[in-house]
């Protein structure tokens, strides 16, 4: 039997948004301009001075790219199913196979087909990066180390050595992918309003 009240619920609702906020890299004067909602307005949602609403929520939601459910707590109607929506990106797409909020995140990567195989970019940022390859030939370069990883060959490395992901043949390849935070922006949700550092993400 589920004794949580109401009130419990949306207690938790402010620690969760803080967390959520500082998992993201984004200060409360950033959120005020993105999401249209002051400073203070948001400083008392998140200290549980001020009770959430919808239209507090969902402003909210759209930013962090998480389900509404997931910023109250909500449980889950019983259909396992994630509603997947691909990401495109540099060329590539990636789906979203998990959806709580934070921590490490599991993507599909798709890498389509080329007439030649692109010249390696290589990228640093925070984290590790771990992957799977499920078809095509990949190739991993990381430092100075150049690798082309079959279907069934996995790999883990750490990703403030430069990086690149690419097709070792040019044909398409897809893996499976973990990002912890750091790698979500850089890869896949790079900042529209910043120019990227490279034509591919890796």
């Amino acid at each position: 039997m589920d004794l949580t009240t109401d009130d419990d619920v949306l207690a938790a609702v402010g620690p969760r948004l803080r967390v959520l906020r500082r998992d993201r890299g984004i200060t409360l004067a950033d959120l005020a301009t993105r999401t249209g909602v002051s400073e203070s307005t948001l400083s008392r949602l998140e200290s549980g001075q001020r009770r959430p609403t919808l239209e507090l929520l969902l402003p909210l939601a759209r930013i962090y790219d998480v389900p509404l459910d997931d910023l109250v707590g909500a449980p889950r109607t019983g259909d396992p199913r994630i509603h997947l929506k691909p990401i495109r990106r540099f060329g590539m797409t990636f789906v979203p196979l998990s959806r709580r909020p934070g921590g490490v995140h599991a993507f599909k990567m798709i890498i389509p087909a080329g007439p030649e195989p692109l010249e390696p970019t290589p990228q640093t940022h925070e984290g590790f990066e771990w992957l799977y390859v499920l078809s095509g030939r990949l190739r991993l370069v990381i430092g100075e180390r150049d690798l082309t990883l079959p279907p069934g060959e996995a790999a883990e490395f750490d990703t403030s050595l430069p990086h690149w992901l690419g097709s070792a043949d040019g044909g398409a390849v897809e893996l499976l992918i973990l990002f912890g935070l750091q790698g979500i922006r850089a890869h896949v949700r790079t900042d529209p309003h910043r120019p990227s550092r490279a034509q591919n993400p890796r």
